[in-house]
């Protein structure tokens, strides 16, 4: 599956969320670097509510650029 995830630059890192999958996050130094940790996340994630006998929600956000 394909999830959005969105990533912000915080006080000294960055931080990543997937809107799809509630407490989904990561934190790194870089944005290279809280991509992966937010791969491994979902994976986790989505393992975690596998395992828990949990319905894993269907990728639905759309990210998108707009001009203002």
């Amino acid at each position: 599956m394909r999830y959005a995830v969105v990533i912000e630059k915080a006080d000294g890192n960055y931080s990543a969320y997937v809107p799809d999958l509630p407490g989904c996050v990561a934190a790194a130094a870089t944005v290279k670097a809280v991509e992966a940790e937010i791969r491994d996340a979902i994976r986790l994630h989505v393992e975690g509510l596998k395992e828990d006998g949990l319905p894993v929600p269907e990728p639905t956000s759309i990210a998108d650029y707009v001009e203002a």
